[in-house]
């Protein structure tokens, strides 16, 4: 089970929310943020620091699938041909 099964809509966008804001903290030389939210059964915290950057894009485009927020332009692809 992930750590974001579970929580409503309405926490998950406060959850959202507050990694966004810990990348952006990250991205403009902070070194560590702290996200911390309520769940149904206490409640959690998480550090994050500058080589956490990979999992904090991570964890902010899981939640924004969970909430079927779309990501815009897919990857792109190059061929051989």
């Amino acid at each position: 089970m992930g750590v974001y099964d579970g929580l409503t809509n309405a926490q998950l966008q406060t959850q959202l929310q507050a990694l966004q804001n810990a990348y952006f903290a990250l991205n403009t030389g902070q070194q560590v943020v702290s996200v911390s939210y309520a769940q149904g059964d206490g409640s959690k915290s998480v550090t994050f620091r500058p080589a956490d950057i990979l999992r904090l894009q991570a964890d902010i485009a899981l939640i924004q699938t969970k909430l079927g927020i779309s990501h815009g332009r897919r990857s792109i692809r190059f061929s051989m041909r």
